[in-house]
């Protein structure tokens, strides 16, 4: 698997904590989307760590390809 798997075409809006570090899966496979579960294991991707400036809404990548990891970009529209 050299490409991620598109999660969804939108979008993960979640309510995050200030302070707390989250681990965005970056493979696309996890069931726990946008999180890592350990599913890109074998693989070339690895989960990335975000820790949340301040608490409130964040919009997590849900096709993988954004060049904002692990935030959206908007590249899921030219998908």
């Amino acid at each position: 698997m050299n490409q991620p798997k598109i999660a969804q075409k939108t979008p993960f809006v979640i309510d995050v904590e200030a302070g707390k570090t989250y681990y965005w899966c970056a493979c696309g496979a996890s069931k726990k989307q946008p999180f890592c579960d350990g599913s890109h294991q074998g693989t070339e991707f690895v989960p990335l760590a975000y820790t949340a400036a301040e608490t409130g809404k964040a919009a997590f990548c849900g096709c993988k390809h954004t060049k904002g990891q692990p935030m959206c970009d908007g590249s899921h529209k030219a998908l």
